[in-house]
């Protein structure tokens, strides 16, 4: 699955994209989290704070408890604001 992180979430994690091999396990977005969590320091500090981040499979904002299917792109960024 390929993964984007922007902003804050880009800076923390250390790159732009990755890609990634999902464990059969990684049922949900929240599992998802929790599984980059552990793949190093730096994921487990962007993700520190997982109810500031948002997330989009295949550029559909989800929630949480959404199944990632067979979602191809997950992409995570902090709430955005505008005026």
């Amino acid at each position: 699955m390929n993964i984007r992180y922007f902003a804050w979430v880009r800076e923390r994690v250390g790159v732009e994209e990755e890609t990634i091999d999902v464990p059969g396990n990684v049922k949900t977005v929240a599992d998802l989290i929790a599984h980059l969590k552990s793949l190093s320091e730096n994921h487990a500090a962007a993700f520190e704070e997982e109810d500031a981040i948002r997330v989009a499979l295949d550029q559909l904002h989800v929630e949480p408890d959404v199944s990632l299917g067979d979602a191809r792109e997950a992409a995570f960024f902090p709430p955005m604001t505008g005026g």
